[in-house]
């Protein structure tokens, strides 16, 4: 969208968020965690880390899509990764995820009821078969020479 290409002639950082957590909405609701989830069990998702790798810049008419990529799961929590994908197929951005399940009435971390943990492990166990992105549990930091 055009409001979302900064001075610099690219997308704007917080655009690339947007993108992932379109995609990520879309996933979600694939395990069960779509809008109805929160009206219905007063159960819903919150992000706790969410870490951007800027690779390529995209710039305004760029048409990009998203993967996601369930790498990790255990009760009350699940780690993914994306990738944002030009359509030329090169990948623009990252995004990886740490994702807290939470009853709203604490707030507060709650494991997963059955049915939805059996379909993120479900979606677990389709994804280990995929091959590993690049770039997962990347640390940021300067790297200083001996």
């Amino acid at each position: 969208e055009e409001g979302w290409i900064d001075f610099n002639g690219h997308l704007n950082t917080g655009y690339y968020t947007v993108l992932f957590d379109r995609c990520a909405d879309e996933a979600f609701a694939e395990l069960g965690f779509g809008p109805s989830y929160v009206a219905e069990r007063n159960l819903t998702t919150f992000s706790a880390e969410f870490h951007i790798r800027y690779l390529r810049e995209v710039k305004l008419g760029d048409r990009v899509r998203s993967s996601f990529h369930l790498i990790d799961h255990d009760e009350k929590r699940f780690h993914f990764f994306q990738e944002l994908f030009h359509e030329d197929g090169w990948c623009a951005a990252t995004g990886e995820s740490l994702t807290l399940h939470v009853d709203m009435s604490g707030p507060r971390v709650v494991p997963m009821p059955d049915d939805i943990a059996a379909r993120v492990a479900q979606a677990a166990k389709v994804h280990a078969a995929l091959p590993r992105p690049d770039g997962i549990g990347r640390k940021i930091g300067i790297r200083r020479k001996g």
